[in-house]
C-alpha cells in the first residue's frame, strides 16, 4: 500500500495533539499582529492627513488673497479705462472747439488738448499694466487651486482607507487590509504631490468630488 507523503503533514487546526489553549493562543497572536498593522497604518495615515490639512489651509488662505487682489485689480483696470476714455473724449471735444475758436485762444486750446491727450495715453499704459497684474493673479490662483484639489483628493482617499482599515480590524480579514493599501497609496501620492508641487492630478475625480 502506497503512502501519500502529504498525508504526513499535520495541520495545526486539525492536529489533536495541540491543546485548545495553544490553538486559541496562536489565533490571538495572528489577530494581535493584524491589529498592530492596522493601528500603525491608521496612525501614520492620520498624521500624514493632518500635515496635509495644515498645508491645505495655508493654500486656501493664499487663494482668498489672490482672488481678492484679482477683484481689486480688475476694478482698478475699469477705473483706469474710464479715466482714459474721459480724457480722450475731452481732448476730442477741445479739438473740435479749437477749429471755430478765435486765433488768439487757439494756443490755450492746444495746451489743453495736449494735456488731456497725454493723460489718455498715460491711463491706457497704466491700464495695460493693471490688466497684466490681474491676469497674473488668475494664474497664481489656478496654480494654488491645482494643489488644493490634490489635497482634497488625498483627504477623500485617506477617509476611504481608514474606513477599510476599521473594517479590517472588525472582521479580521487580511484581504481587506491589502485592499485598504490601494487608496492609502493614492492618498500618499496626491498628498505628496500637493506638498512638493508635483504635477499629479486627476481631473475626472476632482470634477466628480467638486
Amino acid at each position: 500500500m502506497d503512502i501519500d507523503p502529504m498525508d504526513q503533514i499535520e495541520d495545526d487546526d486539525d492536529t489533536p495533539d495541540i491543546p485548545a489553549e495553544q490553538k486559541a493562543e496562536r489565533a490571538e497572536k495572528r489577530k494581535s499582529g493584524l491589529n498592530a498593522w492596522v493601528a500603525i497604518s491608521v496612525a501614520l495615515l492620520a498624521t500624514f492627513l493632518g500635515i496635509c490639512n495644515v498645508k491645505d489651509g495655508n493654500i486656501g488662505q493664499s487663494m482668498q488673497q489672490f482672488q481678492a487682489k484679482s477683484v481689486d485689480d480688475w476694478s482698478y483696470y475699469q477705473a483706469r479705462n474710464i479715466r482714459g476714455e474721459i480724457a480722450q473724449s475731452t481732448a476730442d471735444q477741445l479739438q473740435l472747439a479749437m477749429a471755430s475758436a478765435p486765433a488768439a485762444t487757439r494756443p490755450q486750446y492746444a495746451a489743453k488738448i495736449k494735456l488731456y491727450t497725454d493723460e489718455a495715453t498715460y491711463q491706457n499704459n497704466e491700464k495695460k499694466k493693471v490688466m497684466d497684474a490681474a491676469k497674473d493673479d488668475k494664474v497664481q490662483y489656478d496654480k494654488l487651486n491645482y494643489h488644493d484639489d490634490q489635497f482634497d483628493l488625498a483627504e477623500s482617499l485617506g477617509s476611504i482607507a481608514i474606513s477599510l482599515l476599521a473594517l479590517t480590524s472588525l472582521t479580521q480579514k487580511r484581504w481587506l487590509f491589502f485592499i485598504a493599501l490601494v487608496p492609502t497609496f493614492f492618498c500618499l501620492l496626491m498628498g505628496l504631490g500637493g506638498l512638493f508641487g508635483w504635477h499629479i492630478h486627476s481631473s475626472l475625480i476632482a470634477n466628480w468630488l467638486s
